[in-house]
Order: structure tokens, then C-alpha cells, then sequence
């Protein structure tokens, strides 16, 4: 009977001891990083940020809580540059550079900066961070892709004040009948953008050959270096027909895509 009385105490020494070889705030923490990760996919948010606070707080070492944490504050930020919503985004922002700092090249946290940086307008920061993606990773299409969306974005802002001061609308053709110093105001502003733009977005379509979204942007990007042919009417008209062209390869692209997912789905006929 003693020898059986002893046995408990005995094994709740022996699991202390485990417990303390082991880590018993790592057990924690792990138990606290699963309870965060079945909040983030019941879209609890703010409860999975406290939850990986909580991971981090009992092992600092946590990697992983501290990537969740950043992706659980990121899940939170929407389109706006308002005050709450950029407080929210910097949260995140900080999250992220922590991983960083451990793993310069970690893919997932440059993406999640570029991507948070769009999100409340930080445009230049976006493409900054989508070229550090490229560093790591050359052949991603996506970040070729979202330089270029960005840079057509940035002309387009620019061209519309542009036209807007000389007293007309962007028509999409090139605007032959602005002004002369509308247009070498258009040329200051928008040759890097339009110039990288078309750069990134052909490069997007080299690696991914039915990339209708590229493409598409190639034909907007195209009609905004029509802006730039001052008084040159043959380039303008060159510069429309290389639009009209990727417009083509986009509908191309988008029916093979079609075609692809509905044989991938046992839906197409394939001909031997």
C-alpha cells in the first residue's frame, strides 16, 4: 500500500521534470498557436491575435506564432489609407518585419508587406517589397504582374490630373488633341512608370505564357504610352495597335484557361 500510495507522487515528479527538459511554456505556447489558428478560420480575428500574443509571450522563439500573428493582424486590413485602418495595417507591418529580421527572404512576409503596403496606398513601398520577392524568387509571375498593375495605376492617376488641367478626359486612344505642354507633362510623369510597366508585364507573360490578367494590363499600359508620342500621330497609332493586339492574346489566353480547368475537371473532350 505505501508502495502504491507513493506512485502518483512519484509520477507527478517525474512529469515535472520532463516538464521543465521539454519546455513546458513551449507545450503552452503550442497549445495557445493551435487555439489561435481554430479562431483565424472562424474568422475570430482580434481573439487569434490574442492567442498568438499569448503563443509568443510563453516562447519567444516561435517563428511560426509570430507569422501567424502578422497574417491574423494582415487579415484584418482593408482597401484605405484611413487612420484606423492604417493603425491596424501597421500592426501588421511590424509583425511582418519581425519575421524579416529572422529570415530576410522569407517569401510569405514580402508578399503580405507588399501586399498590406497596396492596400493603404503605400504604392512605392508595394513595388519595392515586390522586387525583393523577385530577388528571392525570379520566375514569380504575380510579382512581375503587381510592379506593373501598380505602375499602370500610377500613370493613370497622373494622367488624369494632367488632363484634367487642360480641360479634358482621358478618351483611351492616346489623347491626340491635348495640349503640347499637357503632353510633355505627361512625358515627365509617366515615361519610368510606363517604361518599367511594360517591362514587368512582358516579363510576367514570358514566364507564364497564359496570363490573361498581364496581358490585359499590356494593353492598358500600352494606351498610356500613347499619351507620350507628342505630335507623333504614326507611334500613337502604333502604340494603339500593339493595345489591340495584347486585348487579343488576353481573349486567347482566357479561352485556353477555360478550356484547361474544364478538362482538369473531367469536363472537356480530349482528341487522340
Amino acid at each position: 500500500m505505501k508502495l502504491n500510495a507513493r506512485i502518483p507522487v512519484m509520477s507527478a515528479f517525474v512529469a515535472t521534470l520532463l516538464c521543465g527538459a521539454t519546455g513546458c511554456n513551449q507545450l503552452k505556447s503550442r497549445s495557445e498557436l493551435n487555439k489561435g489558428v481554430q479562431a483565424f478560420k472562424n474568422k475570430d480575428f482580434e481573439v487569434a491575435v490574442g492567442d498568438f500574443q499569448e503563443a509568443i509571450r510563453l516562447d519567444e522563439k516561435s517563428e511560426v506564432a509570430k507569422l501567424y500573428l502578422a497574417t491574423a493582424y494582415a487579415s484584418q486590413v482593408v482597401e484605405s489609407d484611413k487612420p484606423d485602418n492604417v493603425a491596424i495595417a501597421t500592426k501588421a507591418l511590424d509583425a511582418f518585419q519581425e519575421v524579416l529580421a529572422k529570415d530576410p527572404n522569407d517569401l510569405t512576409a514580402l508578399k503580405q508587406v507588399a501586399s498590406i503596403s497596396r492596400s493603404i496606398k503605400r504604392m512605392d513601398d508595394a513595388k519595392s517589397y515586390e522586387r525583393k520577392v523577385i530577388a528571392v524568387d525570379p520566375n514569380d509571375a504575380e510579382a512581375y504582374y503587381t510592379i506593373g498593375v501598380v505602375d499602370w495605376m500610377q500613370a493613370y492617376k497622373s494622367a488624369v490630373s494632367i488632363l484634367a488641367a487642360d480641360g479634358s478626359t482621358d478618351d483611351g486612344f492616346g489623347n491626340p488633341k491635348k495640349s503640347k505642354g499637357a503632353c510633355q507633362k505627361l512625358v515627365a510623369a509617366n515615361t519610368t512608370p510606363v517604361t518599367e510597366g511594360l517591362d514587368v508585364l512582358e516579363k510576367a507573360v514570358s514566364i507564364n505564357p497564359n496570363y490573361e490578367e498581364a496581358m490585359t494590363y499590356l494593353n492598358l499600359m500600352y494606351r498610356r504610352k500613347a499619351d507620350l508620342e507628342c505630335g507623333n500621330d504614326a507611334a500613337r497609332k502604333a502604340d494603339l495597335a500593339q493595345a489591340d493586339q495584347w486585348t487579343q492574346k488576353s481573349m486567347g489566353a482566357r479561352k485556353a484557361n477555360e478550356l484547361k480547368k474544364e478538362q482538369k475537371a473531367g469536363g472537356g473532350v480530349t482528341m487522340q
